[in-house]
């Protein structure tokens, strides 16, 4: 794991993991921290100075901590996090997360309903393609283990850097070795662009 290549030592958070139900508690607490849901914290977040994370949750939109707003951490306490933000209107802003409680996406198929209390953020050393969109960035590494699979998308992965020159692009090799082939599919539907210019 890429935290392991940071200096100073770590510092690790355990969530409190409770179900919903009370009637519960007892019998589901080391099942609970076993889930990963996608939009909540890992049960066991380890943390370095200057590590860089993403936001989990909407906390302060005026103030730029917007879920997707990507941080770098500075300074570690039992129940808050110092840290800057790192790109967009409000790069450099210092800022402090609270650890708070967090509820499963109902999009997740749990098998117990329950409620983590963590900091809502996630270690980001890469995003997808979706959760990039907005964002400006300073370099762009784009990695395509397999060609894009929807209309725009491989525009919208090379326009986050702030130059066409900050942009890279790792693509699968050719499978047989007669082939020079270095492409990738660009998805477009014609359909889309027909009814643009007509």
């Amino acid at each position: 794991m890429f935290i392991h290549e940071f200096p100073d030592d770590a510092t690790v958070y355990t969530t409190i993991d409770e179900p919903i139900e009370p009637n519960n508690q007892c019998q589901f607490e080391d099942f609970l921290h076993t889930l990963h849901p996608a939009n909540l914290p890992p049960y066991r977040l380890t943390l370095k100075k200057n590590c860089p994370v993403i936001l989990l949750r909407n906390l302060n939109p005026t103030e730029g901590l917007c879920n997707g707003t990507r941080l770098i951490c500075h300074d570690f306490k039992s129940h808050v996090i110092s840290a800057t933000v790192s790109s967009g209107d409000f790069k450099n802003k210092y800022v402090f997360i609270p650890k708070i409680p967090l509820l499963a996406s109902q999009d997740e198929k749990l098998p117990v309903p329950f409620k983590r209390t963590q900091f809502p953020i996630r270690l980001c050393f890469a995003m997808t393609i979706n959760k990039a969109q907005g964002q400006t960035l300073d370099f762009v590494g784009i990695y395509l283990r397999e060609p894009d699979f929807s209309h725009g998308q491989l525009y919208v992965a090379l326009s986050r850097a702030k130059c066409s020159d900050n942009g890279k692009i790792l693509i699968r090799p050719p499978t047989t070795e007669d082939t020079d082939d270095h492409s990738t599919y660009n998805v477009v539907y014609d359909e889309i662009i027909r009814k643009i210019f007509s």
